[in-house]
């Protein structure tokens, strides 16, 4: 029997539920999100933190952990749209590929202000604003992104610009939570419905996210070195985020699926 596998998006965004992760009796693997789906519905994880798009259009084969999540309510930072015109006049768009949740929002946030572009996956970051009016951009792309726009880091966050030198940045969670009042959700931890995962390995990503958030200065520290970028930004990027599914993420959750037509019939893991 091959030992477990469990699956991570390699972002900055969940080093606070990786960084302290003992491995024992399982492997860690690192891929971007659309990948991750793909293996965690072939059958090739065990357990994976999966895009809440992915989740709710497959629902019917995966189970779910009851108490965690990647979501944020307010500004994410890290799901950007990067455009040069009003929404309402965008005409073509470039599309991240590595995530299916990011575009969908997009797309149904973009619908309901009135724009219908051509979007078009492709891969490559700020310079695609040549031939685009917007492009999409995601995690640590997205953070890098922005703060390469950046002239200096304020000193309170409320303060970061949403224009920068002719660019405007449209984070997508502000919009969700503009129309929703609700947080987005944008990951969560699911497996398939017949092989939910050994109870101490739910408990040893508990005790990993809990030392995580507890060293959270440490862990931006670390994840500011990797990316290039202010540790004070990445700070704040990171005490952001809410990773516990609490009732609001559930609500947010099933909105998410109202909007895109799904049902919400969740099964969560048996404590």
């Amino acid at each position: 029997m091959r030992p477990l596998r469990v699956g991570f998006p390699p972002y900055a965004n969940v080093a606070p539920l990786v960084r302290f992760l003992r491995p024992e009796g399982f492997s860690v693997v690192h891929a971007p999100p659309t990948t991750l789906n793909a293996w965690l519905l072939e059958g090739k994880l065990d357990l994976s933190l999966a895009s809440s798009y992915a989740y709710l259009r497959h629902q019917e084969a995966l189970g779910l952990l009851p108490d965690f999540s990647v979501a944020v309510l307010g500004p994410v930072y890290s799901v950007n749209l990067f455009h040069r015109v009003p929404l309402a006049d965008l005409k073509r768009v470039a599309l991240t590929t590595e995530s299916a949740t990011s575009v969908a929002l997009l797309k149904l946030l973009l619908k309901e202000a009135g724009a219908e572009p051509r979007y078009e996956q492709t891969k490559g970051e700020l310079e695609l604003l040549s031939a685009h009016d917007g492009v999409l951009l995601i995690g640590d792309r997205a953070i890098r992104a922005y703060a390469a726009l950046l002239p200096e880091i304020p000193e309170t966050p409320h303060a970061l610009p949403t224009s920068l030198g002719g660019v405007q940045v449209a984070d997508l969670s502000v919009l969700w939570f503009r129309r929703t009042r609700l947080p987005f959700v944008f990951a969560v931890w699911a497996y398939r419905r017949e092989n939910p995962p050994p109870k101490p390995l739910v408990q040893a990503l508990r005790r990993a996210r809990r030392e995580g958030l507890a060293r959270l200065g440490e862990v931006a520290r670390g994840e500011a070195e990797r990316l290039g970028v202010h540790p004070a930004l990445m700070e704040h990027y990171l005490w952001n985020f809410r990773y516990h599914l609490e009732e609001p993420d559930r609500l947010g959750l099933e909105a998410f699926a109202e909007a895109l037509g799904l049902p919400f019939r969740p099964l969560y893991y048996p404590e």
